[in-house]
């Protein structure tokens, strides 16, 4: 393509109208245009990026490594600019790149980039505007992935510890109304036997006893009991399929034998069914009440994280609150870890101002990065207290630790440790602005065994205003 065309085409791209035509025409003379066909994959992950590229028709897309796949986090279409520019940091390629239709660029080494912004100054200043305005969106870009990662991480998590009493809530549930008609059945069976008031005095002595709350047991003393109760069924030629019930219950050996005493051989074993039927659908209503409480505290520990229905304007909040509904948010991933998780707040911890979903976002970070440091059955230590008129929140863990080359890089926007696909190196970067905004500070120590993050957020009151949320 002849030069002159070339600074045609470029000065017709809405970018370069400001600039001096003799600027487009020195860039014209040292670039080349090239064209690539779908398909061609122009960059690789962490590769130098040495050419800036000025698309004059067609589209590439930035695809990146995320949960075990590729997926494209930006592109690029005719009249943007791409890879190196001048005064940019980029050192290596964040992604991928690849072209998607076929696509007509014009390139300039980086090489005549001293020339350029000693000799070119209209050309540079919006060249380093563009820069601006790309980091900012890239940026943006970078973050709102971040944030869909750990909303979707999170909602696996919350949907796994959701399932479990819910489903316990549902086989209960369907098994209560089996125990009922059982219950109904034996105690018609009971009422046919017409029963003095004395053998109605025994039986209900006994249902008494498996009423009540009976005492905590280890694996091995619920077995040994069991095996008890079945025995002495099996001796009085009772069916011992009862024995499972009544051996959860607090019954007596000795009130069954006061039974057995009481009442006819054949009205006994019906009596021993219509008690273990109750006490089963006794039991199945709390564990009901349990699971469906489980469920509702896994809600509100949601509506507490979340902040739902909360105006975005700043108020005071409740860091001991957040601290436990983070907590709770990734207890099913603590739990695939074996991880012991411990959570101690001072009691007259103060309020601090700010956003209580942003501050969250802090503590499930920090939580998350700690959960992923230790080893299984590993520990993390979360502790809040107070401090003059501040608060510090610490989360400890007694993973590996950071090694010392890297720790200057610990909050460096897209640094990270882990592996390709399982981090974008923003969760310290996002942790520390969200902390800036809020007046406060973040740092860690770490040695192996032990490494502590600490936040100091000022106490409610405290002067000075809070920025915007991230």
């Amino acid at each position: 393509m002849p030069p002159e065309s070339v600074v045609d085409r470029l000065a017709a791209l809405p970018v370069f109208e400001p600039v001096p035509r003799a600027d487009l025409e020195w860039m014209a003379e040292l670039g080349e245009v090239r064209t690539l066909e779908p398909g061609a994959v122009v960059w690789r992950t962490g590769e130098p990026i040495e050419e800036m590229w000025v698309l004059l028709e067609g589209r590439a897309g930035l695809y990146v490594q995320r949960g075990g796949g590729s997926r494209k986090i930006t592109e690029a279409v005719a009249g943007q600019i791409v890879g190196t520019l001048p005064f940019s940091r980029f050192r290596g390629s964040p992604g991928h790149g690849i072209i998607e239709d076929r696509t007509t660029i014009f390139t300039l080494h980086q090489r005549y980039f001293p020339t350029l912004i000693r000799e070119h100054l209209g050309l540079t200043t919006e060249l380093v505007h563009h820069m601006v305005d790309r980091s900012r969106a890239f940026r943006t870009v970078e973050l709102n992935d971040d944030r869909l990662q750990s909303l979707s991480r999170l909602a696996s998590g919350f949907a796994h510890e959701l399932n479990n009493p819910a489903s316990a809530a549902a086989r209960t549930a369907q098994s209560l109304a089996g125990l009922i008609t059982e219950e109904e059945r034996a105690a018609r069976q009971l009422a046919a036997a017409r029963l003095t008031d004395e053998q109605l005095a025994a039986v209900d002595a006994i249902r008494s006893e498996c009423g009540r709350a009976a005492r905590p047991r280890t694996a091995l003393e619920a077995a040994d009991r069991e095996d008890e109760i079945a025995e002495w069924l099996v001796r009085h030629a009772l069916e011992a399929k009862s024995a499972p019930v009544l051996a959860m219950s607090d019954l007596t050996m000795e009130a069954l034998d006061r039974l057995a005493g009481a009442l006819p051989h054949d009205v006994a074993g019906v009596a021993l069914r219509w008690v273990a039927s109750g006490c089963a659908a006794r039991i199945a209503s709390h564990q009901i009440e349990v699971a469906t409480g489980r469920i509702h505290e896994l809600v509100g520990a949601v509506k507490g994280f979340t902040f739902m229905d909360r105006e975005g304007v700043p108020e005071q909040v409740d860091v001991a609150r957040g601290l436990v509904d983070t907590v709770a948010m990734l207890e099913s991933k603590a739990r695939t870890k074996r991880a012991a998780v411990r959570v101690e707040t001072a009691a007259d911890l103060p309020r601090v101002e700010g956003f209580g979903s942003e501050l969250n976002q802090v503590w499930q970070k920090l939580l998350d990065n700690a959960l992923d440091a230790i080893d299984e059955r590993g520990s993390v230590t979360v502790t809040a207290a107070a401090r003059t008129d501040s608060i510090l929140v610490r989360v400890a863990d007694d993973g590996p630790g950071i090694p010392e080359e890297i720790r200057s890089r610990v909050f460096d926007p897209f640094f990270t440790t882990k592996p390709v696909g399982k981090g974008t190196g923003l969760g310290l970067d996002i942790a520390r602005r969200i902390v800036q905004l809020h007046r406060g500070d973040i740092e860690f120590t770490s040695q192996p065994g032990h490494t502590v993050f600490r936040v100091r957020l000022p106490a409610a009151g405290a002067k000075g205003p809070i920025g915007p949320g991230v």
